[in-house]
């Protein structure tokens, strides 16, 4: 009975005694989930950290040697030391499956390198002078660390075009910004974040040049801003979430590939945007503007004005409206002009044996066009850009290779169309008796 009784207190009293592995008259800093994000990860100094269990004979070893390490590099290297045993979170969040796991945390503090040096303290301290002379070489290139979004992608996108979110700016970049958001919380350790990575740097880069910049995507590091992350109950990565302005966050819902985002952020973008301006082509400028950045620009050539009226042209621009805006989606242009205003842009697109009202869709990288066809209504044109969406149609080259030249001329004022005045003549000093004359001749 007393050996028994012997075991447990002479367990108990062990376990007091090297669970205190350093005390505050040590140079090692005691690290926690507390304390760990102000101390290392925010910190502009290399950091040695221990990740240990009291339990641990080969920590109880090290301990010593981690003792004199850091007296040694006091004030040039922090060294700390986290109970792993009693912090499993901050454990798992390294990574760490045996003990003692030592990490280095240099440039990049999210994604911490281990040590590979022996466990002297000599080996220690020559290990961290190495890893200090290669942060030193790395800033002194230009180089910068950071998290994983602030360098290049090989998936394709810039990882610049992620926009890192934090704690500080997440409130005027995100929630009083008019764009919508498509925000990632990531922690650096986790597996499915790595694998998001490339997807979601390729599809930030799609989306901001197709919906310019009017939706974004953007990354939290939810284990160093765990302010913003503890607001929206971020409890497993990575989470994806959409802000809208005014409104509450959803959760996304879609899936993890850089096609499925863009999707995605496509649809939010169609759900948020006007429908396209309609613009007259009244010089070079307005084509220019308009097309330059489209894929496809939508021309209508409509009918002159003492043809139709004020009301006639309008339903016809009634229908252009409703038609860009059920193709909002696509980012195309949309222009119009009226019927012999610009007579080289109608010959260029074969117009004139088709009457008016005539649509043509123009892709000006490529100088290519296709007519339509069928009548200029709802179902028309709907049927003609969904042939044109899909890659199907009757293309041909624009004339000469080149956009026909543009003339400049007056905007519609919105108004019905005048005949000209007919000249006044005055027919007093005109002799009848000689016009009858010679009419008779």
């Amino acid at each position: 009975m007393k050996l028994q009784l012997f075991g447990p207190l002479f367990g108990c009293s062990l376990l007091v005694s090297i669970s205190a592995f350093y005390s505050s008259s040590d140079d090692v800093i005691e690290l926690n989930p507390s304390n760990f994000n102000r101390e290392v990860i925010q910190s502009d100094s290399l950091w040695l950290v221990e990740f240990y269990a009291p339990w641990c004979g080969h920590c109880q070893s090290l301990t010593q040697d981690w003792k004199k390490a850091a007296t040694a590099l006091k004030g040039i290297v922090k060294v700390g030391a986290v109970d792993a045993d009693q912090h499993k979170s901050l454990g798992g969040q390294y990574g760490v499956r045996g003990f003692p796991t030592i990490k280095v945390f240099g440039a990049n503090k999210n994604k911490p390198e281990d040590y590979q040096g022996g466990r002297s303290s000599q080996a220690i301290v020559d290990g961290a002078m190495n890893a200090l002379r290669a942060l030193v070489k790395e800033r002194l290139s230009g180089k910068s660390g950071g998290s994983g979004y602030s360098r290049q992608s090989d998936g394709g996108g810039s990882k610049n075009d992620v926009v890192e979110l934090t704690d500080g700016n997440f409130k005027t970049m995100v929630l009083e910004s008019d764009d919508v958001w498509l925000v990632e919380f990531f922690a650096p350790w986790c597996g499915h974040c790595k694998n998001l990575e490339p997807e979601w740097a390729a599809a930030a880069s799609s989306v901001k040049e197709q919906t310019k910049g009017k939706v974004r995507l953007g990354a939290v590091d939810a284990t160093v801003h765990q302010e913003v992350a503890g607001r929206y109950g971020i409890k497993g990565f990575p989470t994806i979430k959409v802000f809208r302005k005014g409104e509450e966050p959803e959760d996304y819902q879609g899936g993890r590939t850089r096609g499925d985002i863009i999707e995605r952020a496509m649809d939010l973008f169609s759900d948020n945007a006007p429908a396209p301006e309609l613009v007259e082509i009244i010089n070079e400028d307005a084509v220019k503007k308009t097309c330059e950045d489209s894929q496809l620009c939508i021309i209508a050539v409509l009918p002159h004005i003492l043809d139709t009226g004020a009301a006639g042209r309008n339903g016809y621009l009634d229908v252009m409206m409703k038609m860009a805006d059920k193709y909002k989606k696509k980012m195309w242009g949309w222009l119009w002009t009226e019927a012999g205003a610009q007579m080289e842009l109608e010959a260029a697109l074969g117009i004139g044996g088709f009457g008016y009202p005539a649509m043509a869709a123009i892709n000006t990288r490529k100088m290519k066009f296709a007519l339509l066809r069928g009548s200029f209504s709802d179902t028309g044109i709907h049927e003609f850009l969904r042939e044109l969406s899909v890659g199907r149609g009757s293309t041909a080259t624009l004339g000469g290779g080149v956009m026909p030249k543009v003339h400049t001329v007056e905007a519609w004022d919105g108004k019905d169309g005048q005949l000209p005045e007919e000249e006044d003549y005055d027919l007093s000093d005109v002799e009848l008796d000689d016009i009858s004359e010679k009419i008779e001749l």
